[in-house]
């Protein structure tokens, strides 16, 4: 590939920033996020793009060596979702440099900005804008001192993979330019951005850097880390919530090959041994010479929702439009059922901890390793700077799953054995039952229909648990709940507009002339819940895209056009219009069985927008379900890697296939039943998609739109509707399972 030629920019662009040239802050030897020791921040002005305003110091962003290799840091994780490739793509491109040369750090509090979170579809909007306009200020940098050596104007000269020429021939690299603090100044707040019609590396499909080693069977995830002297920890979990230890004897496992020293603190329990079959061996051994008290703490599953709808709430209305008469033509109502959901990720949580010097060090594969290095600091009773936590991918994650846990148990287990690595991973058992569920949900869907077939009031409303119990402090990670001590976990927040959490994608991008919806938001819970993907995305557009597809019934009106009857968003419109145009749904062969079925939604109202359309077959007798294509349409904004922007959507259908045609937690009033795969089943092969295409509408120079969960809501919707109208039956309550489809058509 041919890196793109770039213009530089002009002497009296540089000279705006010469001045910040000749500063020079002290290097922080903790790092650039460290707590003490930032830089004294801007006086006011223009807000800096992105999360430049998190870091603003360009070589927090970009760092160049003599050898003119590029180094790109990003306080965002890579966790699977491909952005280590897209970041070095967006830096590639300003910088004007061959993505191969570029490195990537990611998530490091000792080397990366504190962004927070890797959640919510924000990586591009957020850490992808920061290090493109900190990539564009620092070429504009480098070409100025090279005109300045030069004499000539900055406007006249090209760059070429990380060389600066000029007309006359002459030449120079990037690491001829660069020196100690060059690029040690102040970002500003605008950039001289490449013009959407020169790019040449962003746009391109770029094979992912993150897959070679996980096809290859590589050391590919923290599951894989080994460190010199590492020995191996395992955790003893209560059987059921409520359970409390009543005794143990744990001397007999002390003695067992291998074994380095049994840890007990309340009801955390836990082995640590030279090699991991050890520890296995010991934590089973530790499970037979306890004793515990178990309670029924547990609600009845039967009573699942109505325990729901009559817990206390804390009732929010987010949307009061217009008027409501009641009048009109027509008035539907429905309500629909989520249930408890797990992460279920196909390997394990795992983490690696040392304590050496006074210092922790986690390899972890948490969504946010500044929090949890918060949280792991307070746990220990160590300033924050003396815990650090770098980021390792995890064989499964997405959402809040047993990251931070095991990462929590890791770092006990290193203070209780200084100077080893100490390595837990947990069992499947200690995942199912423990990792923080998806919580459940109950929607309520009311609206009237005009005269004329058009929804003339609307009213929506959801009750949910909090979405969001990560960490930030030490009571949010589960062994800290275990200690004789206990921290308590933070108090239970909703989420907050127009992002929000359980009342995500609450609000309808249709246009309504009179609407009201409220969050109902329930404080109490008797399970821990916390983030799973999409937080209440997922269940509110199931329910507002299934009861379109209801009214547009009601209204004698084909579900698609009922859609575009509502809608003014032109990108919104454009979606719709190409999904259904490249699914064939005007020329859709109906056949005994099979049935059609459509959805849309912008994620959180402010991502991606995304339409999909589907066909299915259903067999009466059995309740099985095959869904035989999807066709998606998306717009992302500028797109800079299409097969990124591919792989996160089809995921995202693959994995709501399984949460809506299978998944839900089982319990009983003490314990919970869902202990391993037979007891908590995913989507099999047979039950995905056999195709999905999905086609990307380009928006050059505008800005990122998060994706990577804009499809799971309107696919569970998609399938719901294909499902009605392949059956006439229309199920308002997940899964739709086989059993459930069953009973519903013969009932």
């Amino acid at each position: 590939m041919t890196p793109p030629i770039v213009r530089g920019v002009s002497r009296r662009s540089l000279l705006r920033g010469a001045g910040a040239l000749t500063v020079a802050f002290a290097l922080q030897p903790g790092g650039w996020a460290a707590e003490e020791g930032k830089p004294e921040a801007a006086a006011p002005g223009p807000e800096l793009p992105g999360d430049l305003k998190k870091l603003p110091l360009l070589d927090g962003w970009i760092r160049i060596d003599a050898r003119g290799e590029v180094t790109v840091f990003t306080g965002k994780a890579e966790l699977g979702q491909g952005i280590k490739t897209a970041l070095a793509q967006v830096a590639a491109e300003e910088l004007s440099v061959a993505p191969a040369r570029i490195g990537m750090v990611t998530a490091d509090t000792a080397r990366t900005a504190d962004e927070g979170y890797t959640a919510g579809s924000h990586s591009m909007q957020d850490s992808g804008t920061a290090i493109r306009n900190a990539a564009a200020q620092v070429r504009e940098i480098l070409v100025g001192v090279a005109a300045q050596r030069w004499g000539l104007d900055a406007g006249g000269l090209v760059v070429t993979d990380g060389v600066v020429h000029a007309d006359d021939g002459r030449q120079l690299p990037y690491g001829e330019l660069v020196g100690d603090t060059l690029l040690h100044v102040p970002a500003q707040p605008r950039s001289a951005l490449h013009a959407p019609s020169r790019l040449g590396v962003m746009g391109l499909s770029l094979h992912r850097v993150d897959i070679p080693a996980k096809v290859a069977g590589g050391a590919a995830y923290v599951q894989d880390l080994r460190l010199p002297g590492m020995v191996h920890g395992r955790v003893l979990r209560p059987p059921s919530p409520g359970a409390t230890l009543v005794n143990l004897d744990a001397g007999a496992v002390e003695r067992l090959p291998g074994v380095l020293k049994v840890v007990r603190d309340g009801r955390f329990v836990a082995v640590v041994a030279e090699r991991e079959y050890q520890a296995v061996l010991a934590q089973r051994a530790l499970a037979t010479a306890a004793r515990w008290d178990e309670r029924e703490t547990l609600p009845r599953q039967a009573d699942l929702y109505a325990g729901v709808l009559a817990a206390r709430s804390q009732d929010i209305v987010i949307l009061d439009r217009g008027r409501q008469t009641g009048d009109g033509a027509r008035t539907l109502a429905a309500r629909y059922l989520r249930p408890y959901q797990l992460h279920a990720s196909i390997g394990p949580s795992c983490a690696v901890a040392q304590l050496v010097d006074g210092e922790t060090t986690v390899w972890t594969h948490s969504q946010g390793v500044f929090p949890l290095r918060g949280a792991l600091a307070q746990l220990l009773g160590q300033p924050p700077e003396r815990v650090r936590c770098i980021h390792t991918e995890g064989s499964g994650c997405y959402g809040h799953n047993a990251a931070d846990d095991v990462a929590g148990d890791a770092a006990l287990l290193a203070h209780a054995l200084p100077g080893r690595p100490v390595r837990v991973q947990w069992m499947r058992e200690d995942e199912h039952t423990w990792e923080p569920f998806g919580p459940p949900m109950v929607t309520g869907a009311k609206a009237t229909l005009d005269a004329g077939g058009a929804i003339a009031e609307w009213q929506f409303e959801v009750w949910s648990n909090t979405h969001n119990a990560r960490p930030g402090a030490a009571g949010d990670l589960l062994a800290a709940q275990h200690l004789a001590q206990p921290f308590a976990p933070s108090p239970p927040k909703p989420g907050t507009q127009p992002e929000g959490a359980g009342d995500r994608n609450a609000i309808p991008l249709y246009t309504i002339p009179n609407a009201k919806v409220t969050h109902h938001f329930l404080p109490d819970m008797p399970l821990r819940v916390s983030a799973l993907r999409s937080l209440g995305a997922y269940m509110n557009v199931f329910s507002i895209e299934s009861f379109m597809d209801e009214l547009a019934g009601a209204a004698g009106s084909d579900p698609v056009a009922f859609r575009l009857r509502h809608l003014e968003d032109p990108r919104a419109l454009e979606v719709v219009r190409l999904a259904a145009d490249k699914f064939g749904w005007d020329v859709f062969q109906r056949k005994p069985g099979h049935g059609r079925g459509f959805a849309f939604a912008r994620y959180k109202n402010l991502a991606a927008y995304c339409a999909m359309a589907c066909e299915v077959q259903v067999q009466r007798d059995s309740g099985a379900l095959r869904i035989l294509r999807v066709v998606a349409a998306v717009d992302s904004g500028e797109i800079v890697n299409p097969d990124g922007i591919r792989n996160q959507i089809e995921g995202g259908i693959v994995q709501s296939s399984s949460w809506t045609l299978n998944e839900e937690v089982s319990f009983d009033r003490t314990r919970i039943a869902s202990r391993d795969w037979g007891g908590y089943p995913i989507a099999r092969f047979p039950q995905i998609p056999q195709r999905i295409d999905v086609h990307l509408v380009p928006r050059p120079g505008q800005p990122f739109l998060g994706t990577g969960e804009a499809a799971q809501g309107p696919a569970a919707a998609m399938f719901a509707n294909a499902v009605a109208d392949a059956t006439g039956v229309r199920i308002r309550q997940l899964p739709l399972n086989a059993e459930r489809l069953r009973a519903a058509l013969l009932a």
